[in-house]
Parts: C-alpha cells; sequence; structure tokens
C-alpha cells in the first residue's frame, strides 16, 4: 500500500471538500494507507519529520512547511499555491472563473456598479481583487475595491478570522471598512474575498443601518454552509468544486508515486455555481418606490398580501405600480410575489422536513392543492417530486 500524508486543515468547509475528494478517489482508485491529523491552515504535524512514505498532498502556507515537505524528498501535489518557486505540481481553485460567476450574478440582478472587499495581503484575495478590476471593465462597471490601512486586516483570512470573535464582541472593528461602505453608491453589488469577510461586511453594514441587499448585495466564496446561514441576512457565496480539487490533486499524486513526471501548469478548478441566499435576493432599480415595492415583497410575502397592498406601501395606484415594474424590473408585481413566494417554497422543500401543507401556509399559499398546481406549472416538477431530487 502507497503511504500518503494528508497536511490540509479540517477547520473550514475548503479543507473539508479537499478531504472529501481524495476520500473519494481512494475508496475508487486509491490502494493507499493515509497519515492524517486534524489541524489548522499551516499547521505542521510533529510526527511528519520522522514519517516514512511515499507522496503528499499538502496546502502549503509558508515556508516552513514547504521546507518540511522539500526535504521528505517525496512527491507531492500543493492545493494551495501559494508559494510558486516550490517547483511542486499545483492544482487550485479557478480565482478567475469565481469572479467571472460573481459578475454574471451582478449583471443578471442589474447592478449598475460592484465592489471588491479583500484581506490585502492575501494572495487568493489580491488576485480576485485584480480579476474584479478586469471584469468590470470589460462590462464597463464602475468597480469599488477596498484595501484596509490596518495592520490588523493586512493579513491572510486566518489571521483576520482570529479578530472575529473580538469583532461580534465589538471589540475590535474596521473604521476604514465603514467608511467605505459609506461612501460606496448605492446600490452595489460586493464580491468578498470568502466568506469570513462576507460576514464582516454584512456585520458593517448592520452597524451602519445600511440595507441588505436592497443598498449593498453581498457575495461571498466558499459556501460555508453554517457560516453563510448564520450570517444575518444569509450569506449568498460562490461554492467552489473542492471535491474535483481534492480528487484531481490525488489523480495526480498517484502517477507521480508511479514515476510519471510532474505537470509544470496549474490545474485550475472552475467552482460549481453561486449559492443564493438573501444578501443578493434583489434586483437593483434605480427607482426608490419600485425599490420599496421589491424590499416590501420581499419580507411580507409569507403573510398572504394582495398586489394592492403592495401598491399601498409603494404609493401607487395598481396601475403605476405595474406599469412601473415592467420598466424596472421586466414583470408584473404578482409576478414577482409568486416568484418570491415559490423561491421560499424551494428552500423549505429541500432544507426541511415540513409537510406541504405547512410550507404552503408559510409561503403565503392560502391552499395546498393551489400551492401544488402552481408550482408544477412553473417548475416542471411536484413539490414532492422536487423535494425528492434535491436530496438525491
Amino acid at each position: 500500500m502507497k503511504r500518503v500524508a494528508l497536511l490540509i486543515e479540517s477547520s473550514r468547509a475548503y479543507g473539508r471538500g479537499l478531504l472529501q475528494g481524495i476520500a473519494r478517489y481512494i475508496r475508487i482508485h486509491g490502494n493507499w494507507s493515509i497519515f492524517y491529523q486534524e489541524c489548522r491552515l499551516g499547521d505542521l504535524p510533529e510526527w511528519l519529520g520522522e514519517w516514512q512514505g511515499d507522496g503528499i498532498i499538502a496546502r502549503v502556507e509558508n515556508r516552513r512547511m514547504a521546507e518540511a515537505i522539500r526535504r521528505k524528498g517525496l512527491p507531492a501535489v500543493d492545493v494551495r499555491g501559494l508559494l510558486p518557486d516550490l517547483g511542486l505540481p499545483v492544482v487550485d481553485a479557478d480565482n478567475a472563473a469565481i469572479v467571472r460567476a460573481a459578475m454574471e450574478l451582478f449583471l443578471r440582478r442589474g447592478f449598475k456598479q460592484v465592489a471588491f472587499c479583500g484581506f490585502a495581503g492575501a494572495d487568493y484575495s489580491d488576485t480576485r481583487s485584480r480579476c474584479m478590476e478586469h471584469e468590470a471593465k470589460a462590462a464597463g462597471l464602475p468597480c469599488h475595491i477596498y484595501s484596509s490601512s490596518s495592520p490588523v486586516f493586512q493579513s491572510d483570512s486566518e489571521t483576520a478570522s482570529g479578530t472575529f470573535e473580538y469583532e461580534q464582541q465589538g471589540l475590535v472593528y474596521e473604521p476604514d471598512l465603514e467608511q467605505w461602505l459609506l461612501r460606496t453608491p448605492k446600490p452595489i453589488g460586493l464580491l468578498a474575498c470568502n466568506d469570513i469577510r462576507g460576514q464582516q461586511v454584512l456585520n458593517a453594514c448592520r452597524r451602519l443601518n445600511l440595507a441588505v441587499p436592497d443598498q449593498v448585495a453581498v457575495l461571498g466564496v466558499d459556501n460555508d454552509r453554517i457560516l453563510c446561514e448564520l450570517s444575518s441576512p444569509p450569506l449568498s457565496s460562490i461554492e467552489p468544486d473542492t471535491l474535483r480539487t481534492g480528487y484531481e490533486a490525488a489523480v495526480l499524486l498517484d502517477k507521480m508515486m508511479t514515476g510519471a513526471k510532474a505537470p509544470e501548469r496549474r490545474l485550475l478548478i472552475p467552482p460549481i455555481r453561486v449559492v443564493e441566499r438573501r444578501s443578493t435576493d434583489v434586483l437593483a432599480v434605480d427607482d426608490p418606490q419600485v425599490a420599496a415595492a421589491l424590499r416590501f415583497i420581499r419580507e411580507r410575502a409569507a403573510e398572504d398580501i394582495s398586489v394592492e397592498e403592495v401598491a399601498r406601501k409603494a404609493g401607487f395606484s395598481r396601475r403605476l405600480l405595474e406599469r412601473r415594474f415592467r420598466t424596472y424590473v421586466g414583470h408584473t408585481p404578482k409576478a414577482e410575489l409568486l416568484r418570491v413566494r415559490l423561491e421560499r417554497a424551494k428552500s423549505l422543500l429541500l432544507h426541511t422536513n415540513l409537510t406541504l401543507g405547512a410550507i404552503a401556509e408559510k409561503c403565503g399559499f392560502r391552499h395546498t392543492e393551489y400551492f401544488h398546481a402552481v408550482f408544477k406549472r412553473k417548475t416542471g416538477a411536484t413539490p414532492a417530486h422536487f423535494r425528492a431530487q434535491g436530496r438525491l
């Protein structure tokens, strides 16, 4: 059996996804004996120095880890890509594709300006920042980049996340970030370098009473489900294909352990999808009354509200509201109300065990039969079939 060491953190969703991808390869192809210890990003296990093995897959975060791997003289694959002079083959996320996915979302939502907020000095953050500027220029949109002047936040995500507990308690915060958020034009679509940064932006918006997503739509990266769902509001995020990244790294190491030459070019893995939650659930419109009507629909759709109530909230007659909606949104208020209800129904179908009757009631449908008929007409599947397929 090949003896393989995995130097990958398990403290975050990204690292856990890599480990799952490697495990999948082993189940299908690998006759490997795995040496692994739970760790944080950058940790170096004490046993590595005396360990006798055949190959290594690592997220090389620092020179200390790089030198330890080099001293072993074994085939190794880097799934971090931070240190380009190591001479190791790299399998990593495609940052350009990640940013393109973000821009596609912001353009589809109608934003006329975009922004990026990262950790200054973190390599992946700086790369995504440059890609954001490039994509915004190609789309003809103004792009606003935040770079902190505080040394606490000029670091990688590991260091910055260490300040998060204090930030939650109000002991540490970024006044520069808050001033920047106040200065940026609204509405704006903002991409954070990762979910940790995205949650920090949401916290800053809450302190400043900036409406999310109406004024600032926030999108993270990594789709750490627990972090995203516990954010307020729940954070939309781009889901990287960590399973494939880990799997491809295992494929590459297996070839190298049998004598194959390591490739010189990086293997970049595109993301799977954008997972939309409430932090980007908005259509960016310049008309403040239409924006207020959209916000009212999003917040009150589960209460069986009528189009007339939406019109009164916006200060319009129903006819004028429908005319403004067709101009700015592209469809009627009734269609938007139904869209919001169906999106909530989809989420409840996939993520809860509520009965169809309970879901219909929570989504503003008066009768289960009507909910069933509308859902099937709009999605092509019954609610029960949609739930079964989604879980499969």
